[in-house]
């Protein structure tokens, strides 16, 4: 029954009426939230936002980003970038860094974020991939699932893996399905997250989204990733604002490709300041329908934006967190209304 239906029952009813509904609603009540608890396992959304080289954070920001993250209306789920320079293969360093790291100096990082958020863990950016042998590529996996095989809620094995920066498709296809099965063996939660390039600046016709994943994606992964998140940024992309109806359709094609995993948005964002606010409210907002739908979005500068708390667009988002949340449990609010008996005469 619609909520408007509910309020406009209890604005009839006598005030003797409204005390027999209520001792029903509260006979039943236990059940709804039994019901809402449910509903909130079975079918999780994800508010998630990005947060870039925690390790080298500036003193005293740590405590300010559990704040930031902690103080939100919901748990919210951070993406972590592993560097790339945050790994030691045969005792030097890969790639082009100069100094690196390991995977342990990110232990604090880590739990400090934990203790306030469902936590997933990225690999490796997609613009250092190229970088990796499919070896080290692998070997990097087993390092940081040895290491947080037990505090990272869901590792993202592959970034933005359809980009044609990349390397050959080959070495990509061989590092994104190693890293997978090693995921997979531990029984732990995968996510690939995959980059839509209708219109952007690094489209190439056989790097395109779907033409790539369905050419190159193995059926074992197809029906077996847990998450499949695709990034969207307007900067590289024209500006291009997709309608609410246009981003369904492109949810509805991911879906049949990957018909067991949850979707969303896997990095949304702006470096323009004058278009971050409005481009939280369109992303975070959109209203996608299909129980595959799970949100994500991970806004890519949450360090940069969110932190500390008292910035402006930190309230921006906990307002569109507040708002969506409150529609998740509209009927809450006819029941608060039912039981203050309330007579509107």
């Amino acid at each position: 029954m619609p909520k408007e239906i509910f309020f406009n029952l209890i604005e009839i009813c006598t005030l003797r009426q409204r005390y027999s509904l209520a001792s029903t609603v509260i006979l039943f009540l236990p059940f709804f939230f039994f019901f809402q608890i449910e509903r909130a396992v079975a079918e999780p959304f994800i508010f998630g936002v990005t947060i870039d080289d925690p390790w080298n954070t500036p003193e005293g920001q740590h405590a300010e980003i559990k704040d930031a993250l902690a103080s939100h209306a919901v748990k919210p789920t951070v993406r972590i970038v592993f560097d790339e320079c945050m790994y030691i293969a045969d005792n030097k360093c890969v790639g082009s860094c100069n100094e690196c790291g390991e995977a342990s100096e990110y232990y604090d990082s880590i739990s400090n974020i934990k203790s306030v958020a469902i936590v997933m863990g990225e690999i490796l950016d997609s613009a250092y991939v190229k970088n990796y042998s499919v070896e080290q590529y692998i070997n990097r996996t087993v390092e940081y699932l040895n290491q947080f095989e037990d505090i990272v809620d869901i590792w993202e094995i592959g970034n933005e893996v359809n980009g044609s920066w990349l390397g050959t498709t080959a070495d990509v296809v061989a590092k994104i399905e190693g890293a997978y099965m090693e995921v997979k063996g531990r029984d732990l939660t995968t996510a690939l997250n995959l980059y839509y390039n209708k219109t952007c600046l690094y489209n190439k016709p056989e790097h395109e989204m779907f033409a790539w994943a369905n050419a190159n994606i193995s059926e074992e992964m197809k029906n077996g990733l847990d998450y499949v998140f695709f990034s969207y940024y307007e900067d590289d992309c024209g500006d291009k604002i997709y309608t609410q109806a246009e981003w369904q359709e492109v949810f509805d094609r991911l879906h049949v490709i990957f018909p067991n995993a949850k979707l969303g948005f896997g990095e949304i964002g702006t470096q323009n300041s004058d278009k971050k606010a409005e481009q939280m409210h369109r992303y975070y907002e959109l209203d996608i329908k299909g129980d595959y739908f799970v949100g994500g979005y991970f806004w890519w500068y949450y360090k940069q934006d969110c932190v500390p708390k008292t910035t402006e667009l930190w309230n921006t988002m906990n307002s569109i967190i507040l708002q969506q949340k409150s529609q998740a449990i509209g009927w809450l609010p006819a029941i608060f209304h039912l039981l203050s008996g309330s007579s509107g005469e």
